[in-house]
């Protein structure tokens, strides 16, 4: 009995050492990099994809990167999903040294499909676009090498983001990590098909499941509907008064979704931050920038998928 006692203490001896190791293992190496493989592209800069990619920008974008103090897009601490530590999105004007300016087009769009930076840094928690269109991503690099006010370049350095050890982890055991490059030409969504126009806003545009499902752990890029709880809510974020705050419903569900509301109130709501109960509260944003046409088509794409109920916690 003893000698089999022994043997167990070894053996939870072992296990703590191992996974002692593991875990200075991680904490060491941090978020992990990857080789970075550049697209070979050349962007033509249009006015009417300048004037798309401004619109894509003020949607994507300027949530993340739009500095108060200097109203461009500098960068900033994000306080929203602390879990994965002090966050600082980086300067993206067109300074060549503190900004993107001297990033090629095919080195921007890596970044933007997959999350990668040229010099191999991953960036978890910024969106990657992998479904999104060939030509809105030339949008967004036209608008981005553009002189509008919130481009121009800006010497503005944000501090290091130092990573939880949660980010790290789960970045290392490829809970979350870089998006896969699409490998055939994406198409604009044919938007006289009202509900795949909505699917394309709302999952390869907007990225609106990310925030919208279970948990930014468990999304699952390479195919969105798989994502657990998918846009059903609960994904914990914070407010930015440092509150617990966790992402609604999104799906059908008369008693816990959407079920209730009508295309009226979900324009109204998305677009311009009023529900039937009240102003939406940060980190949550409106849309002013989507036509009623888009709005709609999103909200008609949201009655097609599985309702899911889910009694989200309302603070």
């Amino acid at each position: 009995m003893k000698k089999a006692l022994r043997y167990l203490l070894m053996v939870v001896g072992i296990i703590a050492v191992a996974a002692g190791g593991f875990a200075a293992f991680i904490a060491f190496r941090g978020v992990p990099s990857y080789k970075a493989e550049p697209m070979n592209l050349k962007v033509e800069a249009t006015p009417a994809r300048i004037e798309k990619g401004q619109k894509l920008s003020a949607m994507l974008c300027n949530h993340c990167h739009m500095d108060p103090n200097t109203n461009a897009l500098t960068g900033r601490r994000m306080d929203e999903a602390p879990q994965f530590g002090a966050i600082y999105s980086k300067n993206i004007t067109n300074h060549p040294e503190y900004g993107i300016g001297s990033w090629t087009d095919g080195q921007l769009a890596y970044l933007l499909r997959t999350g990668i930076k040229p010099d191999g840094t991953f960036l978890p928690i910024m969106a990657r676009l992998p479904h999104m269109s060939d030509e809105d991503v030339a949008s967004i690099i036209s608008f981005l090498r553009s002189d509008h006010v919130w481009v121009q370049p800006n010497e503005t350095v944000q501090p290091q983001t130092q990573y939880s050890f949660l980010a790290k982890f789960i970045t290392n055991i490829g809970a979350i990590e870089p998006a896969d490059l699409p490998t055939h030409k994406i198409e604009p969504p044919d938007t006289t098909n009202t509900v795949a126009w909505g699917r394309y806003i709302a999952v390869a545009q907007l990225e609106c499941y990310s925030c919208h499902s279970a948990d930014f752990k468990t999304n699952d890029m390479a195919n969105p509907e798989k994502s657990a709880g998918f846009f059903g809510g609960g994904n914990k974020l914070l407010s930015p008064d440092g509150k617990e705050i966790f992402t609604r419903n999104l799906t059908m569900d008369e008693e816990t979704g959407l079920g209730r509301w009508t295309e009226e109130e979900f324009v109204k709501a998305l677009k311009y931050g009023q529900s039937p109960h009240g102003t939406l509260r940060p980190p949550m944003a409106p849309y002013p920038y989507l036509t009623d046409g888009e709005a709609k088509a999103i909200f008609a794409y949201l009655k097609t998928i599985p309702k899911i109920k889910n009694n989200i916690p309302r603070n």
